[in-house]
């Protein structure tokens, strides 16, 4: 039967409208309830809205084994042929075949060792632990193992930068892994911080049961690693410790304003901002030439204080990747030799001193005058970088900490150059 009562739709957009629907803990994603139920309402939006869902990802790199085990970096080079290998039969099998390669020299149950440690092999510490062995590969060049997913070179510093960058190191071959641990709905992953501080409370899960394994990509590609001088950065650091406060500031206030405790948790630090600015000003740049979108190059941020557990990391990694076998063509990696990377540099600190956007770009604060945002003298026309591209969001840029503005010409790290 038909009662034939209607309702308007806009109804389901205001807070009277919603008032007598409550939600049932359904989780459509798993075809399931919630045993736990669900004391909030539903929140209307529109079907197709980019913000019913958001991937929280977990992103690493490979960094090969160290040159002291020689065997365990063969088999994990030599992966794809071992990885269906389900007996030291195989191994056997594989030597008569011709097809170990390097392995030859080693023997069969030393091999299928190998392999069954690679196959039970896991990862002990957080997602936020895995950029520490990153850095030391990269701060080492020199003693890093080369193999065909990895190959790094280091190249003198831009003439003029010596005072402010320690190492540059090309990274001509790398392989980049991404796995989805589930997902957001109406907040990015990136309102809450790093995606690896993402709670239980605010993500929803992909499986009923916690998962074994997660859905991956895997991509290669190449980049350009520029390590800061750590003095330098040190004392920039204690210079500014007033402006870093009003980073702080607007970071409770945009934890509060989402109800994310406690609201102090999660600050990167003066450090993070200008590395992420310089990261952001110098990806901008490099787009131009290097033949890759804006949305292509990626950047990687590493910032840690030397108190820290992993020590004192002062560095960011800009690369772009393909899923193709073979990964880029070695146009990003070209532009890090010194010629071509010291008039890069001077070029895109010659864009971010000036903004189309100024005066109201150099005088944003932090705090947004009273509203819940993230960065200061920073927006679409200077500073900002595509979705893809950004670890945090476009939160916590300031291109102040890096070249005087119109607005403040007190703080910037590059300042004498």
């Amino acid at each position: 039967m038909h009662c034939n009562a209607s309702r308007r739709m806009s109804a389901a957009f205001r807070d009277d409208g919603r008032a007598s629907y409550q939600c049932r803990g359904r989780r459509p994603q798993l075809r399931d309830f919630d045993d736990k139920g669900c004391t909030e309402r539903p929140r209307a939006i529109l079907l197709g809205a980019s913000n019913s869902w958001f991937p929280v990802t977990v992103s690493a790199l490979y960094v090969p084994p160290s040159p002291k085990d020689e065997l365990a970096a063969a088999v994990e080079e030599h992966w794809a042929k071992l990885a269906d290998a389900d007996a030291e039969l195989v191994i056997a099998f594989l030597r008569k075949r011709g097809e170990l390669g390097p392995l030859a020299k080693f023997s069969d149950a030393d091999i299928w060792q190998a392999v069954v440690a690679r196959k039970q092999g896991t990862v002990q510490s957080g997602a936020g632990d895995l950029k520490a062995p990153e850095w030391r590969v990269f701060s080492s060049p020199a003693s890093a193992p080369r193999t065909t997913d990895f190959r790094l070179a280091e190249v003198a510093v831009p003439p003029g930068y010596e005072p402010w960058v320690q190492r540059v190191v090309l990274v001509e071959r790398l392989r980049s892994v991404m796995a989805l641990t589930g997902f957001t709905r109406i907040d990015s992953p990136l309102d809450f911080g790093d995606t690896g501080l993402v709670s239980s409370e605010h993500r929803a899960p992909i499986s009923r049961k916690p998962p074994k394994v997660v859905p991956a990509s895997e991509v290669r590609g190449e980049g350009i690693f520029i390590q800061f001088r750590e003095q330098a950065v040190s004392d920039f650091c204690s210079a500014t410790a007033d402006h870093e406060d009003v980073f702080l500031d607007a970071h409770k206030a945009w934890r509060a304003a989402r109800k994310i405790l406690p609201i102090s948790d999660g600050f990167p630090g003066i450090r993070f901002v200008l590395l992420h600015s310089f990261a952001h000003t110098l990806m901008r740049q490099l787009a131009i030439e290097c033949g890759y979108t804006a949305a292509s190059i990626r950047e990687r941020i590493y910032s840690a204080n030397p108190g820290d557990d992993s020590g004192a990391m002062a560095g960011v990694l800009l690369y772009t990747s393909a899923p193709d076998s073979e990964g880029t063509l070695g146009g990003l990696v070209h532009l890090g030799r010194p010629e071509s990377l010291g008039r890069h540099l001077d070029h895109a600190f010659e864009q971010v001193r000036l903004c189309s956007s100024d005066p109201l770009c150099a005088e944003h604060p932090p705090a947004g005058g009273g509203l819940a945002t993230l960065h200061g003298a920073a927006c679409h026309a200077c500073l900002f970088a595509p979705e893809t591209s950004c670890e945090r969001g476009n939160k916590y840029l300031d291109r102040a900490v890096l070249v005087p503005t119109v607005s403040n010409s007190a703080i910037a790290f590059f300042a004498k150059r």
